[in-house]
């Protein structure tokens, strides 16, 4: 595996300001708001569709200290999310760190995450590669650390199916766009070219020529 440095910090940002409150309103509410795909559990993983069905995401919390929370997300435009949380970690919202990665077949150095807080527990979110996704569903463990320090050391156990689960999820709402798509809400006088000689006179009179 290669190693990747780069981060996509438009998903990153939008992750690391949803708060973890909502994350677990997603659970209670997967199945009237994504009636096309109701949340399961798969190989230890619960797989759920967002809310806004711009793509899907798998999740697990786990035993232990501060009891860490790791969330995978894949939108429907192939990009993807991960976020780790744990109740006894002191990084702060919005904190830019670079943490190595390490899967069973590989791993990245130096990625950059964006640090997040909600609900009493504290992580981060960062972005990878499309590929991302097939290395974690063949990993048996993510190990992350800061410098020669150990963050945390998850099984992944169950993450292949629950990988094959969450593309499927993602291919539903890709395959299905949302009704009225970008144009709900656009006020129907805004002229079709605003830099246009007459667009001003256009849009002064709602139901004047078109």
């Amino acid at each position: 595996m290669r190693e990747q440095v780069h981060i996509w910090f438009r998903v990153t940002v939008r992750w690391a300001f949803m708060p973890f409150a909502l994350l677990a309103g997603l659970f209670a509410s997967a199945d009237a708001s994504a009636q096309d795909y109701a949340m399961r559990d798969v190989g230890g993983w619960t797989v759920a569709a967002s809310k806004d069905k711009d793509g899907c995401f798998l999740t697990r919390t786990y035993g232990g200290a501060g009891e860490t929370t790791l969330l995978l997300g894949i939108d429907i435009d192939g990009s993807n999310h991960l976020s780790v949380l744990n109740s006894n970690w002191s990084i702060k919202q919005m904190d830019r760190l670079k943490l190595n990665f390490r899967l069973s077949t590989g791993g990245y150095s130096r990625q950059l995450v964006v640090g997040m807080e909600s609900a009493g527990k504290k992580g981060f979110v960062t972005s990878f590669e499309t590929k991302f996704p097939s290395y974690f569903a063949a990993s048996k463990a993510l190990h992350i650390y800061r410098g020669d320090v150990p963050v945390e050391q998850l099984n992944l156990d169950g993450s292949g199916a629950a990988v094959a689960e969450l593309r499927r999820c993602v291919d539903i709402y890709r395959a299905k766009p949302v009704a009225g798509g970008r144009e709900k809400g656009r006020s129907d006088q805004i002229p079709r070219d605003p830099f246009a000689p007459d667009a001003g006179r256009k849009s002064e009179d709602p139901a004047g020529e078109r």
